[in-house]
């Protein structure tokens, strides 16, 4: 499991998914539902 380095460095979007790459740079992805609520 990974560990929190900094906080708040990154401005998130929503619908988007955020992680660090094999070089140590911080990517964003789009996910597949978008960031939406579940319909009920």
């Amino acid at each position: 499991m990974g560990s929190i380095i900094a906080k708040n460095v990154v401005k998130r979007k929503p619908g988007y998914l955020y992680y660090v790459d094999g070089k140590g740079n911080v990517c964003e992805a789009k996910m597949a539902r978008g960031g939406r609520k579940k319909r009920r």
